[in-house]
């Protein structure tokens, strides 16, 4: 009885293990499918989302939207709102800017002002 407890415990852990190695390969993946894409660096779609929206840069990433590989740069400005500058990672063009209501990124603002 007591054996065919350790197995079980051993037949799970290992699903849980090689179920981690495969959804890291695919998110790896899905990344690099991301980088190819995009002509546009994290460096370039910082500086047109800061020329577009005055503040700091809080975050930036690479996702696909719209079928679209597209910068998302969150801007946090110095009324506390943050807003998402998408940007067309293969030409740069910045595509639309959306106002976030987020209570998380304010709290990063007072942090931030902690710091300083």
């Amino acid at each position: 009885m007591r054996t065919r407890g350790i197995i079980t415990a051993g037949v799970i852990g290992l699903l849980f293990i090689l179920g981690n190695i495969a959804w890291a390969d695919d998110k790896e993946s899905k990344i690099t499918d991301l980088v190819k894409d995009a002509t546009v660096t994290i460096d370039q779609a910082v500086k047109t989302a800061s020329e577009k929206v005055p503040g700091t840069v809080v975050e930036a990433e690479l996702e696909k939207k719209h079928g679209k590989t597209v910068w998302e740069v969150e801007v946090l400005g110095a009324d506390g709102n943050v807003t998402e500058v998408h940007i067309d990672a293969s030409t740069g063009a910045v595509i639309d800017t959306e106002m976030k209501k987020d209570e998380k990124h304010k709290n990063k603002k007072k942090d931030v002002k902690k710091a300083n």
